[in-house]
């Protein structure tokens, strides 16, 4: 089952497949530029409780596509893609079980997606990010703070959301029952990027 609970598993490093930024780059405006993801750097994790104990997970495939200059964040765009069928417990039944459809129903909807629609600075590195959030058929507008950060040559963007898991149907039928699977499920990322001009 999904959400059991399941003792603490050690945190691997997800694997990210990086696209072709080229489109990306070509964007209307001159002062962005397409950032590049550092794949072991980089990680997107989340955290549900079931009966009161939390149980954590990650994505082991994502993928973004984005452009951005900090001195002029709402020239940018962001896009960003989950592989479902790469969430894991860290246990081979519990993470075939969220294959299922109750849960991310992966034959019929293999990806979740976001993209944005606005970025705002709200000073001292940090930003708000609006836009929508795909999955499993569902679309919802998703506002994300992020702080970024830098050292050397990269980047690091650090973030997290609440997302409430019935908006968009994941543990459903039986598992709808929030006295058993909380509704809210806390989402963290962090995001090691390459290609972003100085804050």
């Amino acid at each position: 089952m999904l959400f059991s609970a399941a003792p603490a598993q050690a945190k691997s490093k997800p694997v990210l497949t990086t696209q072709d930024t080229t489109a990306v780059a070509a964007a209307p405006t001159t002062t962005t530029s397409a950032a590049k993801l550092l794949a072991a750097q980089s990680e997107l994790s989340f955290t549900s409780k079931q009966m009161g104990v939390p149980v954590n997970g990650s994505f082991k495939r994502f993928d973004a596509q984005l452009t951005f200059d900090p001195k002029k964040p709402e020239a940018g765009r962001i896009a960003f893609t989950i592989d479902l069928g790469s969430v894991t417990l860290g246990a081979p039944e519990f993470d075939a079980e969220l294959a299922k459809p109750a849960w991310f129903d992966v034959k019929k909807s293999p990806q979740a997606s976001f993209q944005s629609a606005a970025i705002k600075a709200l000073g001292g590195g940090k930003y708000e990010i609006t836009g929508k959030l795909t999955l499993k058929g569902q679309t919802r507008d998703l506002t994300l703070p992020i702080a970024l950060t830098q050292s050397g040559n990269t980047t690091t963007a650090t973030g997290g959301f609440v997302l409430k898991r019935l908006e968009f149907k994941v543990g459903d039928g039986d598992w709808a029952d929030t006295s058993m699977v909380a509704n809210e499920v806390q989402v963290k990322f962090k995001l090691a990027l390459s290609g972003i001009a100085p804050l």
